[in-house]
């Protein structure tokens, strides 16, 4: 047989056939030992080795996208309406009455409501305007007469009061223009000041005529007529004048002018 083999196929050819048929049966024995084999494959797998350190924790990742927005929930039940509440007590109608003078806080008048609880005031306000000089008040003033007289005649003029006194004053003192060049720091009439913007003063319950010019003239008295010498009225007063001594025309021109102060006792 081998002799046919070798003479076919020559020998190479043998060896290839003797090495496929080997073949053939040494896997038809391992097919045929799989069943049985099994254990022994099993005991054969690799022991698991032990587990190694817990290694550091990662950084931390970054945070994901916000999620979708979830569904509204259901509108809830509309609540049952409130009772009407009782009706109120009818109200006080106001009472205004108007008063003057000084009650309540106010001190020029006003309006008190007498329905409030308590009652309330509504005050008028302050006009600034005044009847009558108040005490230890001063008011002030020019005065100037000019005029041509016969020798030896008392002539008057007169000052008014911007505002009148309550009573007339209790003294009236008449300067010449050399009396009112020495008044100031006299203590009673006097010019406090220089030149022309010299204040007159006046203490209380005295009207002070202070002479700034003088020329021609000379003070006879002073008073509201020419009977009642000395005193002034709670409106003014009046001044009356007389010539000095002339020698010459018997037509006399006096210049006389000056300030006055006056103060309510």
């Amino acid at each position: 047989m081998f002799s046919t083999l070798r003479t076919r196929f020559g020998i190479p050819g043998v060896i290839s056939v003797i090495a496929l048929v080997f073949a053939m049966f040494g896997g038809a024995y391992a097919a045929s030992n799989s069943s049985g084999g099994g254990k022994a494959t099993a005991s054969a797998k690799a022991k698991k080795g032990p587990r190694g350190p817990k290694g550091a924790t990662g950084p931390a990742g970054p945070q994901g996208p916000a999620g979708p927005q979830g569904p509204a929930g259901a509108k809830g039940d509309a609540g049952a309406n409130g009772s009407n509440g009782t009706n109120g007590t009818n109200g006080t109608s106001a009472e205004a009455v108007s008063f003057s003078g000084a009650k309540g806080g106010c001190t020029e008048g006003g309006t008190e409501v007498k329905s409030a609880k308590p009652a309330a005031f509504v005050c008028n306000g302050k006009t600034g305007f005044t009847e009558k000089l108040p005490s230890g008040k001063t008011e002030t003033g020019n005065w100037s007469a000019g005029f041509a007289y016969p020798e030896g005649e008392a002539l008057p003029f007169s000052i008014s009061y911007n505002i009148p006194l309550k009573e007339p004053s209790e003294h009236v003192v008449f300067l010449s223009k050399a009396e009112t060049a020495s008044s100031e720091g006299s203590g009673e009439c006097e010019l406090v000041g220089t030149g022309f913007a010299a204040m007159p003063v006046a203490p209380p319950g005295y009207l002070c005529v202070f002479t700034r010019i003088e020329e021609g003239g000379q003070q006879a008295f002073i008073g509201p007529t020419i009977l009642e010498q000395g005193h002034d009225t709670p409106a003014g007063a009046t001044i009356w004048v007389k010539p000095e001594e002339i020698t010459g025309p018997k037509d006399f021109r006096a210049d006389l002018s000056g300030t006055w102060a006056v103060t309510a006792k």
